[in-house]
């Protein structure tokens, strides 16, 4: 090495020594690196609940306080207890914190269960998810803020769910231990003890009936076959509560039988539940062992007072209705009754949607051959879950046997659905019972056009004529067949919806398929019921000394043929005057034209009604109902109904 290079070297050796000396002495060294939205979102949100890892926000405090969330998995009550007595957090931050460990500890000691059904939770998991419920709540309310002040804070949407998912999980073994005793005889709101905790309970907001039979988590189960779920974000555990329901199906053949309801409320309630921690200070909700659970019906309450701040009630307002439908059992059961074997209904039955509101307007759904309320799934959810329409609204759906003879069913149908408005209104005075809307699916469709029609002394005359009725047989016939061909309209219906209804018949009823399935179809005698008599008398009078044969009573299909005389007559009866009607036609094949056209069973001639505000022709099979087409077009009826009833605007 040259001298000018030794002596360089000279020099730069003091500076090699300081810089070895600042590296070795661990001065920070930032990097910079790029992090995509999808991560930084994820990282934002993502917490115990949802990833199953410590949300980045707790991970934080832990980490002022020297604690790591590795370190704090492997004992956690020793971290939990260090969070809750270190100085060095914030109020929000030891709170929120205390919420997400609760919840740690609470989903590592709670088993997994079958969907839709609650799981057995020992006395541990119980108390992990009270304390979830008793941080989160001590959070929410009594951290210096009110909800409102973090209203777009991403912690205060985690420490809502931790509230409401523990809260759901104690409403399960609430109502377990309630609904034992409650079977011994005992009063369902009697306080629970559990270990150290006494919670007290409050069910009156859902004007339960019965004993409920079972309690379904929102969170826990999805459907098939519904479009749309329709819920609320807010407080509290979005629960179904299951009550027995009414039982209609009996065997089709064979007189006597149970004495059934004429209608019920659906047997499945949408629910909200809320856990109340006794005390007026932090200290005292996180020292007390004294727990309300309150109850809330979604449909009647939308918000809520916590501690003195109006809150959104949490709600779901199509769990209730899943539930039932897929425990209903309508499928079999409809089709039993068609084919009159094993079990099946004799006789219509009012649904009511919801608990009965003399405020809302009834919208009353009949549905069509070889169907049941299942038909209006979609609809009806559509209608419940908009909340202009389920402030005005209520539904009333009703289930009957479709074999039985049309006049038969408008007969049965309209008894019913008077004997329910009078239970629930009986002088007539509430809104609700007034300016009602009808709306009706296929042979549905057809019943309900002649409960809104008059029919005068048509139909009775065609029936003297046809069955040579005179003398004694007519004096004897009159008096009971009177009422099945002798009608008015329904009063205080203000508008109707007739879909793919075959008003004038339809050819497909006389085809060589729709004879086969009309030979399939049976019309047990039993479904007569007190008519059975009356159309014995319409036979031709048998041979003298000869037992009378069963009569051959025309079933439904045989009704619904174009060339009926009973639905040839009927169809050119008047609509009650001023009555606001619209029709959806569905229409199989789009490059047919329209007057031509058909949707595998009903022409459009005879879907067709004159007069109708509005026609709205729908490319779809029969079932079109359940289009997306045909439910925009029945809400922006009822949308121009509610401008023009209730003046509502949209």
């Amino acid at each position: 090495m040259s001298p000018i290079a030794q002596a360089w070297m000279r020099r730069l050796l003091p500076v090699m020594a300081v810089a070895a000396l600042l590296l070795s002495s661990g001065c920070a060294m930032v990097k910079m690196k790029s992090v995509t939205a999808t991560d930084h979102v994820a990282l934002k949100r993502g917490d115990i609940l949802t990833d199953g890892k410590l949300s980045a926000l707790s991970q934080e405090a832990l980490s002022v306080i020297g604690l790591t969330a590795s370190a704090c998995g492997k004992d956690l009550p020793a971290c939990r207890q260090t969070v809750a007595t270190i100085d060095g957090l914030q109020t929000e931050q030891r709170l929120s914190t205390l919420a997400e460990l609760w919840m740690q500890e609470a989903l590592a000691v709670t088993p997994k269960s079958k969907p839709g059904q609650p799981p057995e939770l020992s006395p541990a998991a119980l108390d992990a998810w009270l304390e979830t419920a008793r941080y989160s709540y001590a959070y929410l309310f009594f951290s210096g803020r009110t909800p409102a002040q973090r209203a777009l804070e991403d912690r205060l949407t985690q420490v809502r769910d931790y509230y409401n998912y523990a809260t759901e999980q104690a409403s399960s073994v609430v109502f377990q231990r309630s609904k034992a005793r409650a079977l011994e005889g005992e009063d369902l709101t009697k306080p629970v003890q559990v270990d150290s905790w006494t919670i007290r309970s409050e069910f009156d907001q859902l004007n339960l009936t019965g004993i409920p039979s079972q309690l379904v988590a929102a969170s826990s189960v999805s459907f098939a076959g519904l479009r749309s779920s329709y819920r609320r974000d807010g407080f509290g555990a979005e629960l179904v509560v299951v009550l027995e329901k009414a039982p209609l199906a009996v065997p089709v053949e064979g007189e006597g039988g149970p004495t059934l309801p004429v209608f019920s409320e659906m047997p499945a309630i949408n629910a909200t539940t809320l856990l109340y921690f006794s005390g007026d200070t932090l200290e005292e909700v996180l020292a007390t062992r004294d727990i309300r659970l309150e109850a809330y019906s979604p449909d009647l309450t939308s918000t809520i007072m916590l501690r003195g701040q109006e809150v959104p009630l949490a709600a779901n307002f199509t769990a209730a209705y899943g539930v039932w439908l897929a425990q209903s059992g309508f499928a079999t059961e409809s089709l039993r009754t068609l084919f009159g074997r094993g079990e099946g209904i004799r006789e219509p039955h009012i649904y009511l949607m919801q608990p009965y509101d003399p405020n809302r307007r009834i919208i009353f759904m009949l549905h069509g051959l070889a169907s049941s309320p299942e038909a209006w799934v979609n609809l009806a959810n559509e209608i419940m879950g908009d909340p202009e329409m389920r402030r005005h609204y209520q539904v009333w759906s009703v289930y009957y046997p479709t074999n039985a003879p049309i006049a038969l069913n408008r007969y049965t149908v309209s008894n019913a659905f008077n004997q329910t408005l009078k239970h629930f209104d009986p002088n007539g005075t509430a809104p609700a019972t007034h300016d009602m809307v009808f709306i009706g699916h296929s042979m549905g469709g057809v019943i309900a056009r002649l409960m809104l029609s008059s029919s005068g002394d048509v139909l009775w005359n065609d029936a003297v004529q046809r069955f040579k009725l005179e003398g004694d047989r007519l004096t004897r016939v009159q008096g009971r067949l009177g009422p099945l061909l002798n009608f008015t309209p329904q009063p205080n219906v203000e508008r109707a919806i007739f879909i793919a209804s075959p008003h004038k018949g339809t050819d497909a009823a006389g085809n060589r398929l729709g004879r086969m399935i009309g030979r399939l179809v049976r019309l047990p005698f039993t479904i007569l019921g007190k008519f059975g008599e009356v159309f014995l008398e319409l036979q031709e009078p048998g041979e003298a000394g000869k037992k009378p044969k069963e009569p051959q009573v025309g079933n439904s299909i045989e009704n619904l043929k174009a060339s009926d005389p009973f639905i040839r007559k009927s169809a050119d009866l008047p609509i009650a005057p001023g009555l606001k009607y619209h029709s959806i036609i569905a229409q199989r094949k789009a490059d047919v034209p329209t007057a031509q056209s058909d949707d595998g069973l009903v022409p459009y001639w005879s879907a067709h009604l004159d007069g109708a505000l509005s026609e709205k022709v729908v490319i779809s099979g029969h079932s079109v109902q359940e289009t997306p087409e045909a439910v925009l077009e029945v809400r922006r009826i009822l949308r121009e109904d509610l401008r023009e009833v209730d003046g509502v605007q949209h």
